[in-house]
C-alpha cells in the first residue's frame, strides 16, 4: 500500500509541477501582452505577402518597354484630317 500512495502522490506532484509552470508562462504571456503580438505579426506578414503579389502582378501587367515615340514637327488639324 505505501508504495501505492508514493506513486500516486509522485504524480500528482508533476501534474500540479506542470500546471504551475504552464499557468504561469499564460499569466507571463497575458502580462506581456502575448496575443496582441501575435496578432500585429500575423497582419504584417500577409501585408507583406499581399505587397508582393501586387508587385508582382502589376510587373506582368506592365509591358517591358514601349514602342518607338514618333514626332509630328508640325501637328495638322485633326477635324479636317484622320492621321494615319
Amino acid at each position: 500500500m505505501d508504495l501505492q500512495k508514493i506513486t500516486s502522490t509522485g504524480t500528482a506532484v508533476a501534474v500540479i509541477g506542470t500546471g504551475t509552470v504552464v499557468g504561469g508562462n499564460y499569466a507571463v504571456d497575458q502580462a506581456t501582452g502575448g496575443p496582441q503580438k501575435r496578432v500585429k505579426a500575423k497582419q504584417t506578414e500577409i501585408q507583406l505577402i499581399v505587397r508582393e503579389e501586387v508587385r508582382s502582378a502589376l510587373a506582368e501587367m506592365l509591358p517591358k518597354s514601349t514602342g518607338g515615340v514618333v514626332r509630328v514637327d508640325q501637328p495638322k488639324d485633326y477635324r479636317k484630317e484622320v492621321p494615319k
